[in-house]
């Protein structure tokens, strides 16, 4: 049991050390950036204007699934595609991804897909 006791001391004394070591890196930090601001002329309406920036051109965004693991999210991703395809009730796709359930099931009733394709009509 003294082991117990020994290291819940030495976390206590490790988290007063960190907190001691924050404390003073964040006034540190804060007169960086007041000074980088007093040198550029920066405001803090300028910062409360400014867009986030964006990732370099080299990297791509990743983005989190539902999964929890990471996904590459394509660079097209969020780009609207023109209607390629119409079904009888207004319902449209664009034949990019899987088949609609719509137009599967006309085509498993014997019609074509390309008799639904918006060009055609």
């Amino acid at each position: 049991m003294s082991n117990l006791i020994d290291i819940q001391s030495q976390i206590e004394k490790l988290q007063k050390q960190a907190s001691e070591i924050k404390a003073k890196e964040f006034k540190n930090t804060v007169q960086d950036i007041l000074a980088k601001m007093q040198a550029f002329g920066i405001t803090t309406k300028d910062l409360q204007n400014a867009k986030p920036a964006k990732a370099s051109k080299g990297v791509r965004a990743k983005k989190v699934a539902s999964s929890g693991k990471t996904a590459k999210v394509s660079k097209n991703a969020g780009v609207v595609v023109a209607v390629k395809y119409r079904g009888p009730n207004g319902e449209t796709w664009s034949g990019r991804g899987l088949t609609p359930k719509w137009l599967a099931a006309l085509i498993a009733q014997g019609q074509t897909k390309e008799s639904f394709a918006v060009n055609a009509q």
